[in-house]
């Protein structure tokens, strides 16, 4: 596996990079010949030199498909974790590489990293930012990524812990200054990783509980995240020192939130119980990081009074704990005494396990422990111990600050349909779903505003919202209010759906004082609700009982923009513009209203969902979208992406909380232009909506589309506890969820979602004469630029020829919908490399033009063997086990291979 065509061209920074694929692949072919054998490593070989020629010609995949037609499961299915075992590690080449290339900047301190903190503080200084302006703007920031359970990509506990063995063996000697010995000893470490992983099935045949998707997100949480964001604040630090020439107090600016165990919408399985069991295992998990931190400074702490003093105010804390502990203070050693920092670290040891056990003498709070680790670092600086453990013990403040007693907030989600039933239920009204919003709006007004109790039901669903509000009301006693995110209502489409859920929570006695202690948070997720999102917001704050609430919320309101439902609604091009004109409108009422308004992007990891760089995406969003605030969910693989190795999360969040610092303090300039561009946009949109909904809108396009894709597979595999449509729903395009639906277009190489549309949209405009303003707008407008660059990626990831393969298992339905397929492909591709003036796609980016090149030859064998199987599984009724686990490998494969895929 180390031969590559002449054609790839690495460039002079990125030779390192190839050196360890080729080097790492050679070390997949040992391992398969030694787990498997000589021969199958050569068979592997001649598949791979197949697709290779295949892809040098264009041709289509016919010499590939009869060379591995009709192989039994078996082999099919050691022939797909092969290829996969190549993505794998160029995977990890591609991370590790990310994390030389890192290092290499961090030596040159005269040209600091692209969208690192360094780059982005000296970028606003040259703007015009004094450092006054930068301390009053920190306390204002809050970045909020939101961990969600949306696996396309599922990766075992087990795996992860092998690739980090193998990053840890490639990172040791990123600086070539190991020996001959311990780069062999290096090499056995990967190649041991890697032997294990091959003996490892990729995923669980049993699907995964809540429990198992909390412990999933709980690994970035505590063994990735929990390590580095001391650094990240270290690093901010610096740069503002470096930069202005003085140091400046740096406030919390991030934290995280998650929803596992929270998100109820379509899952029978979240309840009031997983609310409860995930407050609880987080806060044991984080408590239980604090002691291990604590009892690592009991050593180092051990300063001696003989030798040093210690503040005054330490030695009376430490009175008063022996006092409040009395048994742990005896079981102090007496060879510590003259070691008050060790004596002191022995009671907060004693005070974090009192408050794991809800026992007397417990930290009530994290302000509380936060407040003893602040007088060791003011005993330590008062008494020459900066370089005696200041900084070690400031780690540990960081953490405290940034992760609470609870880890991450937990957000509840529910669908508004589930509270109009419960709602209709208790009143006895069966006309509740026909009445007009204001009928309903006005009913629930006494409810809302506390005056009157929404009537009790026996029916199911309101015992079990009763429960979950009690479950919060109760959290937030036991974990403080930090602990509770927001409630989002999915497919909320007026005032009366937020109301709704006010009434609910009273009911379930989520009350403080006179005041329901919630932020409740509508999502806008179709095309039609985005674009109502404006009257609906308008209404709900002129709205006398929420305006009350409301207040007693800071006048803090926050919105929730749906990325994937308004794409497979209307399609990217209506989707994306009509996020854009959304976030431009709300952001006027709330303004008229007087109140601060943050937006929560509900992104995905594929660009259809709104996947991509945070970067790019806050430098296209409005100007004043962002003022200080960013939530943004992170599911999928791109938690894996983006938080799998220490190194990379560092600097994904250094890039996040740079753009947020930019778009902040110096958002870019007004663009006079467009005005003018806007009404050229609306006519892009609405005329990609209606060719895209004519598509999936025609007679027999979802038995197409469940023919033409392998989501027949993906909704028998084990990804996730939710199933892939909302519970009592058939299988209509409108109630299949837009993870599968998108995962599946994106396994068949079709990738549909991601540009079908476009290039009639662009067409149209082109037609009215709007030609040159495209022309201005791919030049100059970030918006439009981004969506271009985001869609000419989704085009190269595709592959038409593979997609004809899978449309042909539609039969005869194969020719009323494929040439459509390939007619407004070519349109998209000729309009999308016109405007941006590129010959080819992703010119302009060769570095990922060369990732996708790397990785075709190894998708395209994995693809065209799930074609075969597909038919073969699909001619048994889909009984045949043995086929759907190798087809389940099939996915998999693709998914590691394609990346972004769901």
């Amino acid at each position: 596996m180390n031969e590559y065509r002449s054609s790839l061209v690495f460039a002079t920074p990125d030779i390192p990079l190839r050196d360890d694929v080729r080097r790492l692949g050679a070390m997949v072919g040992d391992m398969l010949a030694e787990q498997v054998s000589r021969e199958f490593l050569d068979e592997v070989e001649r598949v791979r030199t197949t697709a290779i020629a295949r892809r040098e010609t264009d041709a289509p995949p016919a010499s590939l498909s009869a060379q591995l037609a009709g192989r039994s499961p078996r082999d099919a299915e050691s022939l797909v974790r092969a290829f996969s075992t190549y993505f794998q590690v160029v995977n990890i080449a591609e991370r590790v590489h990310r994390i030389r290339r890192r290092r290499d900047y961090q030596r040159n301190t005269n040209t600091p990293q692209p969208e690192g903190l360094h780059d982005t503080l000296r970028r606003l200084k040259a703007e015009g930012v004094t450092l006054d302006e930068l301390a009053q703007w920190l306390p204002r920031i809050d970045i909020e990524p939101v961990f969600t359970a949306h696996p396309t990509e599922a990766v075992r506990r087990a795996l992860l812990e092998k690739e980090q063995l193998m990053v840890a063996s490639l990172v040791d000697d990123l600086d070539e200054l190991r020996t001959p010995g311990e780069r062999a000893t290096d090499a056995a470490r990967f190649r041991m990783a890697l032997t294990a992983t091959w003996q490892t099935a990729d995923s669980s045949p049993v699907r995964p509980t809540v429990d198992d998707e909390r412990e999933h997100v709980g690994f970035y949480l505590t063994r990735v995240l929990y390590r580095i964001m001391p650094a990240l604040y270290e690093t901010l630090e610096h740069a503002i020192e470096e930069t202005y020439g003085a140091p400046l107090p740096v406030p919390r600016l991030l934290r995280f939130g998650t929803w596992v165990g929270g998100d109820m919408d379509g899952n029978p399985n979240v309840d009031a119980g997983t609310i409860t069991a995930t407050l609880d295992a987080q806060r044991r998990a984080v408590l239980e990081r604090y002691l291990d931190e604590l009892w690592q400074l009991a050593s180092l702490l051990s300063q001696s009074t003989t030798l040093v003093s210690v503040s005054e105010a330490l030695a009376q804390r430490l009175e008063h704990y022996r006092g409040l502990l009395p048994e742990a203070a005896a079981k102090s050693r007496p060879r510590h005494a003259d070691m008050p920092y060790r004596l002191f670290n022995d009671l907060m040891r004693a005070r974090l396990r009192a408050t794991l056990a809800d026992a007397p003498g417990g930290y009530a709070a994290p302000e509380e422990l936060a407040d003893d680790v602040q007088l060791i670092l003011d005993s330590l600086q008062a008494h020459r111990g900066l370089h005696a453990g200041w900084f070690a013990v400031r780690r540990l403040l960081w953490r405290v600050r940034s992760f609470g007693f609870h880890l991450a907030r937990l957000d509840v989600r529910q669908e508004s349909s589930v509270h109009a039933r419960a709602v209709s239920a208790a009143l006895g009204r069966d006309d509740w779903e026909s009445l007009d919003a204001i009928a309903r709006a006005d009913l629930l007004g006494p409810y809302a505003s506390g005056e009157s109790v929404l009537p009790s039901s026996e029916d199911e669903g309101n015992p079990r919202l009763d429960a979950v509000f009690a479950a919060l009301a109760d959290a937030r006693r036991r974990h403080g209010a930090d602990a509770i995110g927001s409630y989002i209502i999915s497919m909320a489409h007026d005032r009366a759906d937020v109301l709704t859920v006010l009434a609910l929570a009273r009911r379930g006695g989520l009350v403080d004082g006179e005041a329901v202690p919630l932020d409740i948070v509508p999502l806008f997720e179709t095309v039609d609700d985005l674009r109502g999102g404006t009257d609906t917001l308008r209404d709900l704050l002129a709205d006398p009982v929420y305006r009350a609430h409301l207040r007693a919320r800071g006048d803090v309101q926050m919105v929730m923009l749906g990325y994937s439902d308004s794409g497979k609604d209307g399609g990217i091009a209506a989707s994306r513009w009509g996020l854009q004109r959304a976030q431009v409108e709300l952001l006027e009422v709330a303004a008229e209203s007087g109140i601060r308004l943050t937006f929560f992007h509900g992104r995905g990891g594929s660009i259809i969902r709104g996947g991509g760089k945070t970067t790019r995406a806050l430098e296209a969003a409005p100007r004043g979208s962002v003022d200080g605030r960013l939530r943004v969910t992170e599911q999928g693989e791109v938690i894996h992406r983006k938080y799998g190795i220490r190194a990379l999360a560092l600097r994904s969040l250094e890039q996040m909380a740079g753009a947020v610092l930019h778009s902040s303090l110096r958002p870019r300039a007004a663009e006079p232009r467009e005005d003018r561009w806007r009404p050229v946009m609306d006519l892009v949109a609405e005329s990609s909506t209606s060719a895209y909904r004519g598509f999936v809108g025609a007679p027999d396009f979802m038995r197409y589309f469940r023919l033409a894709t392998p989501i027949d597979v993906i909704e028998r595999m084990t990804l996730g506890s939710r199933p892939s449509r909302r519970l009592g729903q058939d299988a209509a395009l409108s109630n299949l969820r837009a993870i599968p639906w998108v995962f599946a277009w994106s396994q068949a190489r079709a990738v549909v979602p991601g540009w079908y549309g476009v290039g009639s949209g662009l067409q149209a405009a082109v037609d009215a004469g709007h030609e040159e303003a495209l022309r201005e707008m791919a030049a100059d407008w970030p918006f439009f630029r981004t969506f271009l660059d985001d869609v000419a990626m989704v085009l190269s990831k595709g592959d038409i020829n593979i997609a004809e393969l899978f449309s042909r298992l539609a039969g005869p339905l194969h020719e009323a919908f494929f040439p459509r397929i390939v007619e407004e492909l070519a349109l998209t591709k000729r309009w999308v490399k016109s405007l941006t003036g590129q010959q080819s796609l992703l010119q302009h980016d060769p570095r990922l033009a060369l990732s996708i090149r790397l990785r075709n030859p190894y998708v395209d064998p994995i693809s065209v063997l799930q074609v075969d199987l597909l038919e073969r599984w699909r001619a048994t009724g889909g009984e045949d086990e043995e086929l759907l686990r190798a087809l389940v490998a099939c996915v998999n494969g693709v998914s590691q291979g394609v990346q972004n895929t769901g």
